[in-house]
């Protein structure tokens, strides 16, 4: 049986192998049933899935960000009731803190007025529509020291990319001091 993985927007991807340009083995998530599916999970492998749903395979090295590091940027957000539909997300030395692109009180509304008495499960309905975009994350700069960097999203047209905000310091002065700042007017003022 092929390894299958169901992400939150609630679609099925299954695992397949392919060859890059130079012969070397890859692998690969795909929402097709057909190809050279793979019944077992590679060693050395983990399925990683991204606040927007997306599914992939990534190596599951060794960590460089500690538990106590992540839970630290995911206690901050959730102590903001503005904040409660944002997602945590970790990739090698970076925590990313998504923020979601749609109103999501207005979106539970206008699910629940059309959901009725039809048994429609509300909050998977919200799980399935609601993207996502990175706007702020943390960035370990020093591993000894264990000093971050903060950075946000600029949109302004002529830079559309990261900015670093702030100096380097300890990754629990630095959420203290941004996260706050998250869906509001103060975040663009940042710098």
């Amino acid at each position: 049986m092929p390894v299958e993985y169901t992400n939150k927007k609630g679609k099925t991807y299954y695992l397949h192998q392919g060859k890059t340009k130079n012969q070397k083995v890859r692998f690969y998530f795909s929402r097709k049933t057909e190809g050279d599916l793979v019944d077992v999970m590679p060693d050395g492998y983990e399925v990683y899935e991204n606040p927007n749903g997306g599914v992939y395979i990534r190596k599951a090295g060794t960590r460089v960000i500690s538990d106590d590091e992540l839970a630290a940027v995911e206690n901050e957000v959730r102590r903001f009731s503005h904040l409660r539909y944002c997602k945590v997300d970790l990739k090698k030395g970076i925590i990313s803190i998504y923020t979601p692109k749609q109103n999501v009180d207005r979106l539970l509304d206008v699910v629940r007025s059309f959901s009725g008495a039809g048994g429609v499960d509300v909050q998977r309905t919200i799980g399935q529509l609601v993207t996502y975009s990175p706007e702020l994350r943390f960035v370990l700069v020093d591993k000894e020291a264990r000093l971050f960097q903060t950075q946000r999203y600029c949109y302004r047209g002529s830079i559309d990319d990261w900015i670093d905000i702030g100096g380097l310091s300890k990754l629990e002065e630095l959420v203290s001091q941004y996260v706050k700042h998250l869906e509001t007017d103060a975040f663009f003022e940042l710098f």
